[in-house]
């Protein structure tokens, strides 16, 4: 979390909740209905002094990084409630049916909300539904707050914001434009379904941003790409230094600097159900992914998907003419057992090179 905004929540509990009202109660109670099917409570994820948890469904649960807020919840609630981190979400994966966020996440840095939602992805069952408050408009992060100033608030457009989504694993159901706010920005509440897929560990100062065709099924229900039993990109990642921590997506970005995402987010059975539309828009994704958060080299693992995507036929392993976002990009083979025309040490090979074209670029 932004620590300076929760101390000032912390310092201020009592005149923040005597100047605010609930919002968007009925979007609440809309969501409580439609996880009533599901097993598993929703969460309100900043949940204040608990405005919005009898709305939730039958077996609602709070979290608030606040301390004097969670305590407010508490008491005039009734419900359980934890003081808990977004980054961090003390919850088992898949324990959630879903969750209710109402302007809690615009507290976060921009650059730390695919993690802070790749954390969210994997407290949510398949097929949960998210419910976000955001703010829109075309700024960067701000530092302001009339009623309690010295807040953080991150601003999104709108593409910027299903492209994050969509790397994290949600795809975007509906957007409840909210009154209020001036003429240059304007408040939402997003709802989103968490898929069967991988979430990216992506972050500032990467290193290297590793992108994979897509996931498959078995990866996906793993939570970590690469994770079939015959595939050799851990053991060549981890031989060529690239990463520490074998089949740890979360430790490779924080330890090694080395993030992953992939080219399609939609994850199959076999790579020949995606179709060329995929490709496109994946590839869009991915350099809008690489102009926002620059990492030193876009590497991508598989030669065939490069070229659906980019729409060069002729690419050839290695570094690429075109680029992501600016950024170079260097294509290396497959590591799937399957391929017969690469072995361990090329692949060790073709990691170093990566790694050595990142650090000539940053």
């Amino acid at each position: 979390m932004h620590d300076p905004t929760v101390a000032r929540y912390n310092e201020l509990t009592s005149e923040w909740i005597e100047s605010t009202h609930p919002e968007a109660v009925d979007l609440a109670a809309a969501l409580g209905r439609t996880l009533e099917a599901l097993e598993g409570p929703c969460a309100d994820l900043g949940c204040g002094p608990g405005w919005h948890l009898e709305h939730l469904g039958p077996r609602p649960i709070g979290l608030d990084a606040s301390g004097p807020m969670a305590a407010e919840a508490r008491q005039r609630t009734g419900r359980p409630i934890v003081q808990g981190d977004l980054e961090h979400l003390p919850f088992a994966r898949g324990s959630l049916a879903g969750a209710w966020a109402a302007k809690s996440y615009l507290h976060l840095p921009r650059t730390s909300l695919p993690m802070a939602w790749r954390e969210l992805h994997r407290v949510v069952q398949v097929g949960g539904t998210v419910a976000l408050q955001l703010f829109m408009a075309d700024r960067d992060d701000v530092i302001s707050g009339r009623r309690v100033p010295g807040r953080l608030f991150n601003f999104w457009t709108e593409l910027g914001l299903e492209d994050a989504l969509a790397g994290a694993g949600f795809s975007l159901l509906a957007a409840h434009r909210l009154e209020g706010m001036g003429l240059r920005s304007h408040r939402e509440v997003c709802l989103a379904r968490r898929e069967r897929t991988l979430a990216d560990s992506v972050g500032p100062d990467m290193r290297v941003l590793l992108c994979g065709l897509n996931p498959s099924l078995h990866a996906a229900d793993a939570g970590y790409g690469f994770a079939g039993p015959s595939n050799r990109f851990w053991p060549a990642a981890r031989a060529s230094g690239l990463v520490t921590h074998p089949r740890d997506p979360d430790a490779a970005l924080v330890h090694d600097r080395v993030g992953m995402t992939d080219l399609v987010k939609r994850a199959t059975a076999r790579a020949d159900e995606l179709r060329s539309a995929d490709f496109r828009a994946g590839f869009g994704r991915l350099e809008g992914l690489c102009e926002w958060l620059k990492p030193g080299v876009a590497c991508v693992v598989g030669i065939t998907g490069w070229r659906a995507a980019s729409g060069d036929r002729s690419a050839t392993l290695g570094l690429q003419t075109a680029t992501l976002g600016g950024r170079p990009v260097y294509v290396m083979p497959n590591p799937s057992g399957l391929n017969a025309h690469t072995n361990h040490d090329d692949l060790v090979a073709h990691f170093r090179e990566a790694q050595r074209l990142a650090d000539a670029a940053l």
